[in-house]
């Protein structure tokens, strides 16, 4: 079983969030995975990604288990 992941509260402006919401929706992903999409890549940038970090899912539907 994977470790359970961490919560927390983030507060953003309306407008910002709304941004991001469109932005996820395009990519079909919920606003919480774009906005982890994006802090990976800003720390993959930054150099930064831990390397134990494990990957994160694909966008859309999960694939259906054989």
């Amino acid at each position: 079983m994977p470790p359970e992941r961490k919560k927390i509260l983030l507060r953003l402006d309306p407008q910002v969030h709304d941004a991001l919401a469109r932005w996820a929706g395009d990519e079909l992903r919920s606003t919480n995975a774009q906005i982890e999409f994006l802090l990976r890549r800003a720390l993959q940038d930054a150099g930064r990604m831990p390397q134990g970090a494990d990957q994160i899912r694909r966008p859309g539907r999960p694939a259906k288990d054989d």
